[in-house]
């Protein structure tokens, strides 16, 4: 694997010299100062690559994935605004092609990237972790959000635990829930009203999964030829959670929607960003046997270990240290080992970029304003336990 690391471009407290230190060599990061839906010129794309690259007097680097380009909600709506947001698409994927950039992670969850309750769940040992809490977030789909028809897709009894819950918050508390939850909206920091939020949601009225499905297939179809002509891998990252939510549908949840998704244009390019977290938060998706399975279309790999709380498909989980938790990450590292021999067996040498994904907020960025679940410490212990369980696997 190659060890890579998010960074979130010149403002994030983790600077390039940490990573160094961190003992990763590829950067993943986007231009996240353009708003979606517009150009990322070769201009711009080749100053933040020379701003990654070029320091010889340190050891080097180099921008080995983009995450993300964004992709607009008149892309997965399907609205009149589609044909141009795609258009500058295409544009961005030739461009990070042209200047040897050769992995892009997208997304294409409605409205949010992903979804938290709990920012900084305390953890037995003191360091805090993101958390997914079930009844905490119906509290909020139901009694604060009040979002219209929210409580046909809650039995009765969750119901009911929701509004006890949403009755015990005091203001504050229920701000922070809301902060919480929309933090995964791009664009977050912004503050958003909540009629905002729901008017955000109301795009999405007349889209079931099937329609979005389309919307999906109708984007790869005019992308990935680009991204042929560019040589760019598209490595597509699962829905986090992998469940519908808010109404909102979900297409990237399991298997069959990566197969499904793989075979709408069935080419190399066309991959997977294989995130063990989001995968993993559903008891039905077997990890290592996904690896095996769909091996050959993954180009981008997330390793992290949510704690399933429940066996129920739409349980509470929380983000667990990357060698405990739900995901089994030996047994998921040593698949991924597997595949890149029978890779290297073929003449394939490129290494896989992985990045740990998330970390626990720990020792003194506790007292550190930092990107949720893109602490340093935290990330930089679960990369030292990764590699010690490949360089084990492989001397073994």
């Amino acid at each position: 694997m190659e060890y890579t690391w998010r960074w979130y471009g010149p403002t994030d407290p983790v600077a390039l010299n940490d990573i160094r230190q961190a003992g990763a060599t590829g950067i993943v990061t986007a231009l996240h100062d353009i708003a979606p839906g517009k150009v990322w010129t070769n201009e711009a794309i080749a100053k933040r690559k020379k701003l990654i690259e070029d320091s010889p007097q340190y050891s080097a680097l180099r921008w080995s994935v983009v995450e993300s380009v964004p992709v607009t909600e008149a892309v997965k709506t399907g609205s009149d605004q589609r044909e141009q947001d795609i258009t500058v698409f295409q544009e961005c994927i030739h461009n990070l092609g042209a200047n040897d950039i050769r992995t892009v992670c997208y997304n294409f969850m409605p409205v949010l990237d992903w979804t938290r309750t709990d920012l900084d769940f305390v953890q037995p040992d003191g360091s805090t972790a993101l958390r997914f809490d079930q009844t905490a977030f119906a509290a909020f789909d139901l009694y604060i959000l009040q979002r219209p028809g929210a409580e046909r897709e809650y039995s009765e009894a969750e119901q009911q635990q929701a509004k006890d819950y949403a009755n015990q918050l005091d203001e504050h508390q229920a701000q922070q829930l809301q902060q919480n939850i929309i933090a995964g909206l791009p664009g977050s920091d912004k503050d958003y009203s909540l009629q905002e939020f729901q008017d955000v949601l109301d795009q999405y009225q007349s889209i079931d999964e099937n329609q979005l499905r389309k919307n999906l297939q109708y984007f790869l179809e005019k992308v990935v030829p680009v991204a042929e002509e560019a040589g760019v891998k598209m490595a597509i990252h699962p829905d986090d959670p992998p469940r519908p939510l808010l109404g909102l549908p979900r297409v990237v949840s399991t298997e069959a929607d990566a197969q499904n998704l793989l075979a709408m244009v069935d080419s190399p390019n066309n991959g997977l960003t294989f995130c063990t977290g989001s995968y993993g938060a559903r008891p039905d998706n077997d990890l290592t046997g996904m690896i095996e399975r769909l091996g050959e279309r993954i180009h981008f790999l997330h390793l992290r270990s949510v704690q399933r709380e429940s066996r129920d498909m739409n349980g509470s989980f929380y983000e667990a240290n990357h060698l405990e938790g739900s995901a089994d990450l030996l047994n998921v590292v040593k698949s991924v080992v597997t595949l890149e021999k029978k890779r290297q067996a073929r003449g394939v040498t490129e290494p896989i970029p992985m990045r740990p994904d998330h970390g626990h907020k720990m020792l003194d960025d506790l007292q550190k304003k930092t990107n949720p679940g893109y602490s340093a410490i935290g990330r930089l212990r679960g990369l030292a336990e990764l590699r010690g369980v490949e360089m084990t696997l492989k001397q073994s």
